[in-house]
């Protein structure tokens, strides 16, 4: 069975996301123990609420250097909602003043341009072809709950031989098209809650639980 870390900084209640990655297969732990989240097959980066207490809660458990030596191992990490948000340059949450994200993409996070807001409840997705995430649930609904997420993807794209590793950028959208999921190589996020998204959530944990 795959180990996989679910990273406890505080984000509030990651029970489900226990319970989700133990039913598609994973032995999981739920801990901020630096040796375990180094060395586990998989890192599960989870964010509830508020972008500046989540980094404060990563911050405190050494997260930026712990997910930087795992990317730099090419060992898998998943980024959820504002565990996705935190891997950006930064964020407008809570205010018009940016707050500085874990910069392992480009770009901000910002305020959805909806005419209500937290987008909550359940939506479709675009997943690229080619997709592990999105295998077999392409046409899916998953669960959302934000008010904030990544307007725009700026990460160019590398020539030559890096260009067959290009991220694969999932969009939604909620009054404006916005970032929903990216895979690029070890590293995946998704915007929408999996662990509470039902059999299609499910299956895209199994996807990547399949790929550790």
């Amino acid at each position: 069975m795959p180990e996989v870390v679910v990273l406890d900084y505080g984000s509030g209640n990651v029970r489900s996301a226990v319970r989700a990655l133990e039913h598609v297969g994973a032995s999981v732990h739920l801990t901020a123990d630096p040796a375990m989240v180094a060395s586990c097959d998989g890192l599960f980066v989870p964010g509830v609420g508020n972008f500046h207490a989540c980094l404060a809660g990563l911050r405190a458990v050494d997260a930026p250097r712990l997910i930087d030596i795992r990317l730099s191992g090419g060992r898998p990490v998943l980024g959820i909602c504002v565990g996705m948000q935190a891997l950006f340059d930064g964020s407008t949450e809570p205010s018009d003043t940016t707050q500085d994200g874990l910069g392992e993409w480009p770009g901000l996070v910002d305020r959805l341009p909806a005419a209500v807001v937290p987008h909550m409840g359940w939506n479709t997705v675009t997943p690229p072809s080619g997709s592990r995430l999105f295998a077999g649930v392409e046409d899916e609904r998953f669960y959302f709950v934000h008010s904030y997420a990544a307007l725009s993807w700026n990460l160019p794209v590398a020539d030559g031989f890096m260009a067959s590793r290009a991220p694969l950028v999932t969009t939604c959208d909620y009054g404006t098209t916005f970032v929903a999921a990216v895979e690029n190589g070890p590293l995946s996020a998704t915007q929408f809650h999996p662990e509470k998204s039902g059999d299609a959530g499910l299956q895209l944990l199994r996807n990547w639980v399949g790929t550790l």
